[in-house]
């Protein structure tokens, strides 16, 4: 089977003592592509440089609502500038965190207003951070219009999944899915369209149920899979070929 994590912050300082190794055992488990999401301005060397190290790592830029402290006003012109000379295969991780009560919500919406309308401009697909904040991501979305994306590691209800279905983006799901008391996200997994899902781990963060407390790496991606594979019903090399057509479309990888 061949597989697609979707969200993966590979270049996090948590693989350092071992990102080839990290690397080989997600292709011996049959990850063959894995996006590269940035979090901040300054973590965008990096993060090239770990996607140059292996084929099928794809690098996405962009400013992650959780780390606002470290965002500039002028970050926003350097990653147009990266864009234009980098060709990510997205922009992102991008988004809103309501969760977090020390995020300036204005503030916030600021750098992700200007990475909606740079992700339109350029005709890229979005990674997007929503956490207690879907419903006015959904409407920034359709304010703009013309966008497609992900919203990783959904959270949300099906009707709220059913509006971005209809925006043009699908979602993401990973660890979070393997826990038996996650009833709304398995009950979503069951019953939406095979169309509109991602699989993702979100590595080094959010370890699936088999690994609680550890660090998380994109090999565990097919232990989600396998999760989705018994929550449907449905023969996991259909998953992974659906889940994997889906990403390579949306990322164009």
């Amino acid at each position: 089977m061949q597989l697609f994590d979707s969200h993966c912050h590979l270049d996090a300082s948590e693989f350092d003592p071992d990102r080839s190794e990290v690397i080989a055992r997600a292709q011996a488990a049959g990850v063959i592509s894995q996006v590269v999401p940035a979090v901040t301005a300054a973590s965008w060397p990096k993060l090239r440089q770990v996607c140059a190290m292996a084929p099928g790592l794809h690098a996405a830029y962009g400013l992650h609502p959780m780390f606002l402290d470290e965002h500039r006003p002028e970050h926003l012109q350097q990653l147009r500038d990266w864009v234009e000379r980098e060709s990510p295969c997205a922009i992102g991780e991008c988004g809103l965190d309501f969760f977090v009560e020390s995020l300036d919500p204005e503030t916030q919406r600021s750098y992700f207003q200007g990475q909606l309308q740079l992700a339109r401009e350029f005709d890229l697909p979005l990674i997007v951070h929503a956490r207690r904040a879907v419903d006015e991501v959904i409407l920034r979305i359709r304010r703009i219009g013309g966008l497609r994306g992900v919203v990783h590691s959904f959270s949300g209800s099906p009707e709220q999944a059913r509006q971005l279905w209809e925006l043009g983006f699908l979602i993401g799901l990973g660890g979070p899915l393997t826990y038996p008391r996650a009833n709304r996200l398995r009950g979503l997994v069951t019953q939406m369209p095979l169309e509109h899902l991602l699989l993702e781990t979100d590595a080094p963060d959010q370890p699936d149920a088999g690994i609680r407390g550890q660090r998380n790496e994109p090999a565990r991606l097919l232990d989600i899979l396998q999760t989705v594979a018994e929550l449907r019903q449905q023969p996991a090399r259909e998953i992974a070929a659906q889940t994997t057509a889906n990403a390579q479309r949306l990322f164009n990888r």
